[in-house]
């Protein structure tokens, strides 16, 4: 966890950099106007179309709502509910491809002149390698999305769902594009293995800085800037390398263990 919240921590002293913060906050505000207009334009025939669905379900279900308006108010609220959670993972998701795609090879070129000049570039991965990653997780992502969306009725599940895929989601994406350029083939492979467990952790806890308010604009981004400290960061212990500031000589200074 600690090396999580160092990554964390780094990401955010680089969002405060100019020439990163540009491409931290477009692809959230471009994926919020997206989203906003389709919730408005949509949401009567959505929320129409969910209680539809849910009084078809059988086994007297619809005849128990049309019976009771407490009941329905309770499943209506669950509707509203369940779509306002989607929304959020939709925006994210959106976000985070314009982030994976466009923004993060732009952010990486800047973050690893400064804080990581000291790797080598051993080009494991690529820009084509790159896209066709981002596309198959985005597919595998939106399937799992659609199949699951009835369970998001069932509370708990609509809140611990997102969480997860997009989690998934995140580690898939930006655990290639953050190696892409530094790791040789075998570092590329070996190094996303050994550490999957903590890059789900830290795909799971990026998730949910799109709750907060404000923060959410950028909480793709911030999560790519985050893969990007802890994946260079490993890879720095991995090959052993020394990072003595300029001009300066002694021991390497501390580094986090991932």
């Amino acid at each position: 966890m600690y090396a999580i919240f160092t990554a964390l921590g780094r990401s955010m002293r680089s969002m405060l950099r100019f020439d990163v913060f540009g491409h931290l906050i477009w692809p959230g505000i471009v994926s919020a106007l997206l989203w906003l207009a389709v919730a408005v334009l949509s949401w009567t025939t959505l929320v129409s179309s969910g209680m539809r669905w849910v009084e078809g379900l059988g086994w007297g279900i619809g005849d128990q709502i049309s019976a009771s308006t407490m009941l329905a108010a309770i499943v209506f609220f669950l509707i509203k509910f369940a779509l306002v959670c989607a929304f959020v993972p939709l925006f994210y998701v959106t976000s985070l491809a314009l982030v994976a795609l466009v923004a993060l090879p732009m952010m990486l070129d800047r973050v690893a002149q400064r804080d990581y000049a000291d790797l080598e570039q051993r080009h494991g991965g690529s820009n084509l390698g790159s896209v066709a990653n981002t596309v198959a997780a985005l597919l595998w992502f939106m399937l799992v999305f659609v199949l699951s969306l009835p369970l998001w009725l069932i509370p708990g599940v609509s809140l611990a769902a997102p969480v997860l895929a997009v989690g998934w989601l995140n580690q898939r994406i930006f655990g290639y594009d953050a190696l892409m350029r530094h790791a040789d083939r075998d570092e590329f492979v070996r190094l996303r293995e050994e550490l999957r467990p903590s890059l789900f952790l830290l795909g799971g806890t990026s998730v949910l800085l799109a709750y907060v308010p404000l923060l959410n604009i950028v909480a793709p981004a911030l999560s790519g800037l985050a893969f990007v400290h802890f994946l260079l960061e490993a890879l720095r212990r991995d090959r052993g390398v020394s990072i003595l500031a300029p001009g300066t000589t002694g021991a390497p200074s501390p580094r986090f263990s991932p």
